[in-house]
């Protein structure tokens, strides 16, 4: 499994069920990714996705305890068994962990790899996913060149996990 995510210095990734900042080549990077993928999300997440709708071109899961949820076009589990059991049906490659911070939470020690936008600020926010920095079983292993988009900077990463537990 993969994980991809944008990342504040202190590792947050959202405010009010929001992305942090939108940065057209950090999106360009994410659809490029998943595209033609499996993507893992909470309800919030997929609920802040344009129309709160499944994205295009990719199968979408998602978890959530709310038994009466029901995303048209995705694909619903309410446990981590039931989530195992889904993602059985893929090629663990093809798996991206695309939020929210419960989530990533929970899969991170599934991941193979990481793929942190990393922005060069500290914003306001009420949602973050672990330090990875701060995690012995993450090494960095990619870093980009500076990137800019109008006065932030960030940059492209690569992280990799060198303790990946079996998910399934």
């Amino acid at each position: 499994m993969n994980l991809i995510v944008a990342a504040d210095k202190n590792w947050a990734i959202g405010n009010r069920q929001d992305l942090l900042v939108r940065i057209p080549a950090d999106m360009k990077m994410f659809r490029e990714m998943t595209m033609g993928n499996v993507i893992v999300m909470g309800r919030k997440t997929l609920e802040s996705f344009p129309g709160g709708r499944p994205l295009p071109g990719r199968t979408n899961i998602v978890m959530t305890r709310q038994e009466n949820f029901d995303p048209k076009g995705a694909i619903l589990v309410h446990d981590e068994e039931e989530l195992k059991k889904e993602l059985s049906k893929y090629d663990s490659d093809d798996i991206y962990v695309v939020g929210g911070g419960s989530i990533y939470s929970l899969l991170l020690p599934y991941c193979r790899y990481a793929y942190v936008t990393k922005l060069d600020y500290s914003y306001e926010a009420d949602t973050w996913m672990p330090d990875l920095d701060a995690d012995p079983d993450w090494v960095l292993k990619d870093k980009s060149e500076e990137q800019t988009c109008f006065d932030l900077i960030y940059y492209f990463t690569r992280y990799e996990n060198q303790k990946v537990k079996p998910f399934v």
